[in-house]
């Protein structure tokens, strides 16, 4: 889909602004909010390993879950801020630890910084000019990394300050997923027919998934406990 829609058709239901990046949880996320809203989808290339794969990820979760606009946003501070894996080319991608159980017990060096607030204002500052009240993101707790802007006291605490901080103070955050396990969303999307072949959650890996970074573990476990078969390639390992 051309990366903005410049429809003005009106169906009379809610607006809502969705953060896209094109991994599993956003793609399961937007498939949630597009059955019920009118949605517009914000997308961020950040200096990420994977940009230029996430994006076109994210433009095809859009064009086939029905997004009526897609904002794609370029912001160059994680590269120079650095000291993620995700952005820092002298930081290697760690392979998953060979106990998934140990997955999510420290901070891994694929976070990036405070990144989900950046992404969180900017996609409120566009809820605000178009009159939605609601905003998703694909955050997860259950089964995931350990990163702390994933954790619903987070998203509690940035929900006051919109209310402090914008003209009605009615715009919210939501997380539909967040307290559920990898598989469960899976299973959710399975359901909501989400577009699981296009979406990418590969940390290093662009044209096959690597299958050894601890998204690519996460959600091949998801996968198989649901009793699904991923459909996306990876790599022979």
């Amino acid at each position: 889909m051309p990366e903005r829609n410049e429809s003005t058709a009106t169906t009379g239901r809610p607006k809502a602004v969705v953060c896209l990046s094109g991994g599993m949880d956003s793609c399961v996320c937007a498939s949630l909010a597009a059955r019920d809203f009118d949605t517009y989808a914000i997308h961020f290339s950040y200096g990420q390993r994977t940009e230029a794969r996430e994006l076109r990820s994210a433009q095809e979760i859009a064009r086939l879950v029905g997004v009526r606009e897609l904002m794609h946003l370029r912001i160059d501070l994680f590269r120079k801020i650095g000291g993620s894996a995700l952005t820092d080319s002298s930081i290697g991608v760690p392979d998953a630890p060979p106990e998934e159980a140990a997955i999510g017990s420290e901070v891994p060096v694929t976070y990036v910084p405070f990144r989900n607030a950046h992404f969180l204002s900017a996609a409120v500052s566009w809820a605000e000019v178009l009159g939605a009240r609601t905003v998703f993101i694909g955050a997860v707790e259950q089964d995931s990394s350990g990163y702390p802007d994933c954790r619903p006291a987070y998203y509690e605490a940035f929900n006051r300050l919109i209310e402090q901080g914008t003209k009605e103070g009615d715009i919210r955050v939501v997380t539909p997923l967040i307290e559920l396990r990898k598989s469960e969303i899976v299973q959710l999307g399975v359901e909501l027919g989400a577009p699981f072949h296009v979406s990418w959650s590969c940390y290093s890996g662009e044209s096959e998934a690597c299958g050894r970074c601890e998204s690519c573990a996460l959600r091949l476990r998801a996968f198989r406990q649901a009793g699904a078969v991923d459909p996306i390639p990876y790599a022979a390992t």
